[in-house]
């Protein structure tokens, strides 16, 4: 029950559920839907009511990477889970040069499974004069799929 917490008390506040759950997505644009006849579409009776047969999450939906040392190289990742039915191709927006972001991953289409992207960051401070403090860099990477774009924030503050 929402009303009950793990211990059995009685809950003090409301419970917030995840966005997932929600049925909301955040961080996506809408794309205008393109028909392609090669897209793997499913045709099942069952299926007909739904638009939506490809859907994309990113776990997790954004990317701290907290207090960097200028000069070093550090990376994470990013599972992108397909749950929909239909497979799906995806490709991702390189981030400018001047922020030390990029992303590396396979290309290809993503049925029923999931890949992952490797966020790689390069700590620099170009055209900064020396503030003997923390500057922070934080941008959305653009991966575009067939129905939305999903925007990844990702932040760093560098040394």
């Amino acid at each position: 029950s929402l009303m009950v917490d793990v211990t059995g008390q009685t809950r003090k506040g409301k419970v917030i559920l995840p966005s997932y759950l929600q049925g909301k997505k955040p961080n996506t644009i809408p794309n205008k839907k393109i028909e392609d006849p090669a897209s793997g579409k499913v045709n099942i009776s069952s299926l007909a009511t739904r638009q939506d047969l490809t859907n994309f999450h990113l776990i997790p939906p954004r990317v701290t990477f907290g207090v960097l040392k200028e000069g070093c190289t550090y990376t994470t990742t990013v599972i992108m889970k397909n749950v929909g039915v239909n497979f799906s191709r995806f490709r991702v927006k390189q981030p400018p040069p001047h922020t030390g972001l990029r992303v590396m991953y396979t290309p290809g289409p993503v049925a029923g499974l999931q890949v992952e992207l490797e966020i790689e960051i390069f700590a620099m401070l170009i055209g900064e004069k020396d503030t003997d403090g923390l500057k922070e860099v934080s941008h959305n990477i653009e991966i575009l799929t067939e129905t939305e774009t999903l925007l990844l924030p990702v932040k760093a503050n560098i040394l």
